[in-house]
């Protein structure tokens, strides 16, 4: 997703609440994460008031929204936050005009999957505490999040910043005792300067969405890589190499990206000798030898045999290849990073 102007920015959270009403789990304070680069949380909230005698004050009911977008090519995130359809139900005591309504949002770092000196950089303005009615006039606010770097790329130093940013509230009156929700909503972000293995040399994403790489049986360009891996995921017994209770991940297990290139060829000439093994020279011919789980996997290291080989036609095998880096740059799916593969009909 684009860095996108103040115009655009309010189109792209409309265009997301309107998705995000559809999906029951954002009702939740971890929300529905679209994708690596939206979030959404909708919470009704219901909640009541009373004394320290635990006598009722009230209650006050609303709609609370957290809006979250990072972006490819950017180190930084957006929140737009709003407290919306408000209804304070009075019963004894304090007017709920003097009832004021706060947000908190705060950030903490992954010192554990951060790299050397991580830093966030908060909005100047991270708390908003008003009166019920000024959150009726003005329901709606944006904070921006950003990470500095060193202004470049450095193959050694991927300047990867890991951390959370946590949304707490409360709602309080001259005598009631406070109602505290520490953590209303969160998301787990990681800013990076990973490169070209990342398609734009710098971003940000939500590590908490499931990333698909989807292949189709219907999709002439790579219906028999679909078909190996299906049939490498459901039936390995029809797979290559054979052995007694052979499982292959992708499909609820997930998958790992692999960089290292010395690494993924070895992966792919220990495939090729399985080819080797089982259809002989294939020189010469317009085949190729496919593999699942792919070369640029963790889950294919050198004494893994959790893998198939199987001969298809050259053009689909380099189609499958160039969809799955296409993948890879569209996600920002770096080292370690996982995935999963699903086939369709």
């Amino acid at each position: 997703m684009r860095q996108p102007t103040t115009a655009a920015l309010a189109a792209e959270a409309e265009d997301l609440r309107t998705e995000c009403a559809d999906h029951p789990e954002a009702n939740s304070p971890t929300g529905w994460v679209k994708s690596r680069f939206e979030t959404c949380v909708h919470q009704p909230v219901n909640l009541t008031l009373k004394r320290p005698n635990q006598e009722i004050l009230g209650h006050l009911a609303f709609d609370l929204w957290v809006l979250g977008f990072a972006y490819d090519g950017s180190r930084r995130v957006d929140y737009v936050s709003s407290i919306e359809n408000i209804v304070p139900v009075h019963i004894s005591g304090d007017d709920p005009a003097t009832w004021v309504l706060s947000q908190q949002f705060s950030d903490t770092v992954n010192l554990g999957d951060s790299g050397t000196d991580p830093v966030i950089t908060p909005p100047t303005d991270t708390l908003r505490s008003a009166p019920l009615a000024e959150w009726v006039a003005v329901p709606q606010w944006t904070l921006t999040y950003t990470s500095p770097d060193t202004g470049g790329y450095d193959s050694t130093n991927s300047q990867i910043v890991a951390g959370r940013i946590t949304l707490a509230m409360t709602l309080t009156s001259p005598t009631a005792v406070p109602w505290i929700e520490p953590d209303m909503a969160h998301s787990n972000i990681r800013f990076d300067y990973a490169g070209p293995v990342a398609g734009k040399h710098k971003g940000t994403v939500f590590t908490d969405a499931r990333v698909e790489l989807q292949f189709s049986l219907s999709d002439p360009d790579v219906d028999q890589s679909a078909r190996h891996i299906l049939d490498a995921q459901q039936f390995p017994e029809r797979t290559f190499p054979s052995w007694p209770g052979k499982t292959v991940p992708g499909a609820d297990e997930p998958l790992h990206r692999l960089i290292n290139a010395d690494q993924q060829q070895t992966n792919r000439n220990q495939a090729i000798k399985t080819c080797n093994d089982v259809w002989g020279d294939y020189s010469g011919t317009p085949l190729q030898c496919d593999e699942y789980p792919f070369a640029s996997t963790k889950e294919r290291g050198a004494d893994n045999l959790r893998y198939s080989a199987r001969l298809i036609d050259g053009p689909d095998n380099e189609e499958g290849g160039r969809r799955l880096n296409s993948m890879y740059t569209a996600n920002r799916i770096l080292d370690g990073d996982a995935f999963y593969v699903t086939i369709v009909p």
